[in-house]
């Protein structure tokens, strides 16, 4: 939205009390393209990779230190790489990685020259949201850019560089960089803690902390049970547990029980303890953002969405789209899933006599919290009526 920024000249001198005083570039508006949303808020955008014809699916992700294509596109288009050796840090694990050097990314209206891409393999993102992932952009796109995100409009704004006037309201942060930006929050449950967290719009989620944070802040009650769950990132799936705390704070900003996953970091890659763990999409997808890299500003105003309600639903299990089908894996040992006799491998017809075999559909319908979900599935070829009561977090 261009009525965010000053118009003023490009450099402009004024005499006040005898000091000459210097005024910035403007920051001036390049283009804006759509984004789709993906399950948790996450942000899907499309773009072109070099002169190929074909735009590429990419996550827009500040919790990505760099720029990244999935290893099937780079085999699909012949695309050249070499070694690296050098290794990046996911949630489920550590991987060595190859680049693909000197190629450029094309949007609307802006072709961005002179990336490197390193390459890993998406596959399990591509199952989890049912839609080909082709890469990831982070850091190395948002370093150069101010990038406006409005979550209202599903349109991102890009201007170049410069001196910019925020709207009136909403709050102005001063993140921290380690190549992700990092800012402070307030945790209140068994107590108020004050830390700083990764804000992260690749994840798919409202909070995640480390469990040794939690274990040295005594942050969450103990009384409180988390249930436990598989989550899917880099490296592949991983088994985390999930509750909720009672308040969740973001500069003036308070969100009330807020469901908040607890990661064993075997590799320390939240590196506890300068930070406690990262806030995701599903809080920041409440706000329109506007990512000013450049000037270590993020600002955020709440809007339509500030209010929607969380997701408290618990199934026990995961959902994958493969070959065309919806399949059902990673059920949890005692969950509500496993206990209506829902199998790993199940395929999904129907939830709730919706058939329409669409990923995104399902998952909505059974945020049911404390209903029962008939799930219509096929088991060796033969045909299942599940009655599935879905549990509650916390």
């Amino acid at each position: 939205m261009r009525y965010l920024f000053y118009i003023i000249p490009l450099l402009v001198t004024h005499s006040v009390f005898g000091q000459e005083m210097y005024w910035p570039k403007p920051a001036k508006f390049i283009t804006n393209f759509d984004f789709r949303q993906l399950s948790g808020g996450v942000i899907l955008v499309k773009a072109k990779f070099n002169n190929l014809p074909d735009s590429f699916n990419f996550i827009l992700d500040t919790g990505s230190g760099g720029i990244s294509l999935d290893s099937n596109t780079i085999e699909q288009f012949h695309i050249p790489h070499v070694p690296s050796g050098k290794y990046i840090y996911g949630i489920a694990g550590v991987r060595k990685v190859d680049f693909a050097q000197h190629n450029s990314l094309s949007f609307p209206g802006l072709t961005v020259d002179s990336l490197d891409f390193y390459i890993n393999n998406y596959d399990i993102l591509a199952d989890v949201y049912g839609i080909k992932i082709d890469g990831i952009i982070g850091y190395s796109f948002f370093s150069r850019y101010i990038v406006e995100i409005n979550f209202d409009s599903s349109k991102i704004n890009v201007f170049h560089p410069g001196f910019i006037k925020y709207p009136a309201h909403g709050f102005l942060l001063h993140p921290r960089f380690r190549g992700l930006p990092i800012i402070p929050l307030t945790a209140r449950d068994a107590r108020v803690v004050n830390a700083h967290y990764y804000f992260d719009t690749g994840a798919g989620l409202c909070f995640l902390v480390s469990h040794q944070f939690n274990e040295d802040s005594s942050l969450i009650r103990r009384k409180r049970k988390p249930v436990p769950i598989a989550v899917q990132g880099l490296g592949g799936t991983k088994q985390m547990h999930l509750t909720f705390i009672k308040e969740l704070q973001l500069g003036p900003y308070k969100f009330k029980k807020v469901p908040t996953y607890i990661l064993e970091d075997e590799n320390n890659i939240l590196a506890y303890p300068s930070q406690g763990g990262l806030v995701g999409d599903d809080i920041l997808r409440r706000f329109n953002i506007i990512l000013n890299y450049p000037q270590n500003e993020i600002h955020l105003i709440p809007n339509t969405h500030f209010r929607d309600l969380f997701d408290y639903s618990y199934t026990g299990m995961t959902m994958y789209s493969i070959d065309g089908h919806v399949v059902i894996d990673d059920i949890i040992k005692g969950s509500p899933a496993d206990k209506s006799g829902l199998k790993n491998g199940d395929i999904v017809v129907s939830v709730d006599n919706n058939f329409s075999n669409v990923i995104e559909i399902y998952k909505t319908l059974l945020q049911k919290t404390g209903s029962r979900v008939k799930v219509l599935v096929m088991r060796e070829n033969v045909p299942v009526i599940i009655s599935l009561r879905i549990g509650r977090i916390g």
